[in-house]
């Protein structure tokens, strides 16, 4: 038992934790742009790190030309197109 209660502790490490909030957080800035919860999901999944820290800079702002074009650069990636396919949904217009 011991050794699953590791297992798990280190499934849960803080640079997860922190990637996982990032993520959850520039969800709040990318929904409101693409308007599609499907679409959201797919960009912020294939962002990597020092794009969700971007895409944070801009919590509790209305995105910006930049933040815009950042979106649309994650959303043309061919991993998000197949993201968007597979959840059956168009590439949004951004």
């Amino acid at each position: 038992m011991p050794v699953l209660a590791l297992g798990l502790l280190a499934a849960c490490s803080p640079e997860d934790v922190a990637d996982k909030v990032g993520r959850r957080t520039a969800e709040t800035v990318v929904s409101p742009v693409v308007g599609n919860g499907a679409a959201t999901r797919c960009i912020v999944q294939n962002a990597d790190a020092a794009e969700i820290q971007t895409l944070v800079r801009d919590v509790g702002t209305v995105a910006g030309s930049s933040t815009e074009a950042l979106i649309r650069t994650i959303a043309g990636r061919a991993p998000t197109q197949a993201c968007f396919r597979a959840a059956g949904i168009a590439a949004p217009v951004i």
